[in-house]
């Protein structure tokens, strides 16, 4: 249905726009995109007269046909028709491939479909939402697209539902609440970096001290590497060859060395690449003196700084960037404890998503992908390996074809937020090319030299990335333990300013993110500004709770409050403060 609502789309454009190009119009989850060539920007103002003509050629209830054509005279048929993008794509078609076209009335597209018998079954609960650029081929350097995003659903009510969750994730949206809770910003002069503010710090040293007090817990060991590493590294772990793309790529100029500091560099040693991910760093850890099976597993934590290349138009705040810190892992293991290693990470996932708010997620199973490292038969043994783990812990996984890493098959933990929307975060992966690549050897109970198992694994993925999901899943409403400033202590008029420094320091001492506001200023206008910034307590001090030596707490969203002498209110807040973590974890 979806699919078919990109080719509505696609004709509707090319009859009122004459001119325009087609490229590729898929389906999405939620709905549906074609991607266009034309010289004359569209605009969302376009949508309307776009919209008006897809619902009439939805009520001409045009047959669609599939025909299969030779592919010579498809070439020709584009050509013709000055459809230069559709032309060059035939070419890239594997060869002896059955080449179909789908037609609707006098519009025909290239497409493998399926699709629906004709254009009235597809409805008119339909909407178009949002533009976007785009490149032919996803290549910075071929002509740019504009792509049209579309939503579709069986029924009005279905529409309507989505078109109520678009309205609440635009509320949500992490940049526009990354500013106005003072979290972070990004400018042009560091694309994909992130600026934190000191709120947006506290937040992300939180996520990170919890994560390390979990890790701990589990048995990890958390080691640092380099940045920068040179390129025979990245050559023998198979990252030069498939993932230079998006690598940084820097090099040494021994010329404008002076000259009593010259050197000689080989090559190699003058090209060096800032690491995109930890795990050859890892294994060279592994390596450093003679490990045994006693050793293994062997769970080597990192908060690595990563960076990899994204074109700057895929680009988008905190939920894609090119500098970012992974809460990464590598599990060196034998081929006997995948299973056992596998069971023991997907419950100490679930245990964290869980803190964090998240109390469902699903797990897809990525097999091979077209571009890899390994012979097939190692691949099947790692594909094996992993679908045997996942029966043993008695979870189920719906394939992802072809989506695994260039060295190892994966499993992937989807979220889902609190508006219903879906987010990859967590991995597993398991490798059996790098210990083989870059030489990683445990000696055996047989007293012989094995390889172990390498499992890649992360549970948030990106901090930079599991912050924006968290903004956007809270509403910038962030529970206690997470809040940046967790309380702000205000006064009613300056005559109580004294004893609210006393409370300041009293929640301070118990160990709560405390700040406190003795500005001669409207206790209403107080209120109102610590909401906007989502604070999730105010004590209120007025001249009464000074002689009682009470607060008069006010929680976020509340418009009650409570009145506590403060030895309670702070054993009130403190179990709520300290969260996940067990009693005095923090102190």
């Amino acid at each position: 249905m979806r699919h078919d609502a990109a080719h509505v789309l696609a004709m509707a454009v090319q009859e009122l726009y004459p001119g325009t190009q087609i490229t590729f119009g898929p389906p999405t989850e939620n709905g549906f995109y074609y991607d266009f060539y034309r010289e004359t920007p569209f605009s969302t103002e376009d949508f309307p007269a776009i919209e008006k003509r897809m619902r009439e050629i939805v009520e001409l209830d045009l047959p669609i046909s599939r025909e299969v054509w030779n592919r010579t005279a498809v070439h020709k048929f584009f050509i013709k028709k000055g459809e230069l993008f559709k032309a060059e794509w035939i070419g890239e078609l594997p060869e002896g491939e059955e080449i179909t076209m789908y037609r609707q009335g006098d519009w025909i597209d290239l497409c493998r479909g399926p699709h629906l018998l004709s254009t009235g079954k597809l409805g008119k609960a339909f909407k178009l939402v949002k533009l976007a650029g785009a490149y032919w081929r996803g290549d910075p350097t071929r002509p740019q697209l504009q792509r049209i995003y579309g939503t579709c659903w069986r029924n009005k009510k279905e529409l309507d539902q989505y078109l109520l969750i678009i309205e609440e994730a635009k509320k949500r949206d992490h940049r526009k609440l990354g500013q106005e809770m003072e979290l972070f910003h990004l400018q042009e002069e560091a694309q994909g970096s992130v600026f934190w503010h000191p709120k947006g710090w506290t937040l992300y040293q939180t996520c990170k001290h919890y994560m390390r007090y979990r890790l701990k817990q589990a048995g990890y060991v958390e080691v640092n590497t380099p940045q920068l590493v040179n390129r025979g590294l990245w050559e023998r772990s198979g990252h030069w060859e498939k993932f230079r793309e998006h690598m940084f790529i820097t090099e040494i100029d021994s010329e404008v060395q002076p000259s009593d500091q010259k050197e000689i560099i080989n090559e190699e040693a003058r090209v060096m690449a800032l690491k995109p991910m930890n795990c050859p760093c890892h294994v060279q850890i592994f390596r450093q003196g003679i490990k045994s099976y006693r050793d293994l597993p062997l769970r080597m934590a990192e908060f690595g700084s990563c960076h990899r290349y994204e074109p700057s138009g895929a680009l988008h705040g905190l939920m894609r960037v090119r500098a970012f810190v992974q809460d990464d892992a590598h599990i060196f293991c034998t081929e006997q404890q995948i299973k056992s290693e596998t069971k023991k990470f997907i419950d100490l996932l679930a245990s964290i998503y869980k803190d964090f708010g998240f109390k469902t997620f699903t797990i897809n199973f990525a097999d091979r992908p077209l571009i890899r490292a390994g012979a097939d038969e190692v691949w099947d043994k790692a594909e094996q390996s992993l679908l045997d783990a996942t029966d043993a812990a008695g979870i189920d996984v719906t394939l992802n074809s072809g989506e695994g890493a260039f060295y190892g098959p994966k499993l992937e933990f989807v979220l889902r937020d609190a508006i219903g929307r879906n987010w990859q975060c967590g991995t597993l992966q398991v490798d059996f090319v790098l210990p083989d690549r870059l030489g990683a050897k445990f000696i055996g109970e047989d007293g012989k030299e094995h390889k172990p198992v390498i499992l890649h694994r992360a549970i948030l993925g990106s901090f930079e990335r599991f912050i924006g999901i968290l903004i956007e899943n809270f509403a910038g409403r962030f529970p206690l333990w997470l809040a940046p400033t967790q309380i702000v202590v205000a006064t009613i008029t300056s005559a109580s300013n004294e004893y609210a420094i006393q409370v300041k320091e009293k929640f301070l001492n118990a160990g709560f993110r405390t700040e406190i506001d003795l500005r001669n200023e409207k206790i209403n206008y107080k209120i109102r500004a610590y909401s906007q910034l989502k604070v999730p307590v105010i004590a209120i001090i007025g001249e009464k709770e000074a002689e009682k030596g009470n607060v008069s707490l006010r929680h976020f969203g509340g418009k009650n409050q409570e009145i506590l002498a403060l030895e309670e209110a702070v054993d009130t807040l403190k179990a709520e403060a300290n969260g996940p973590y067990e009693a005095n974890s923090l102190n």
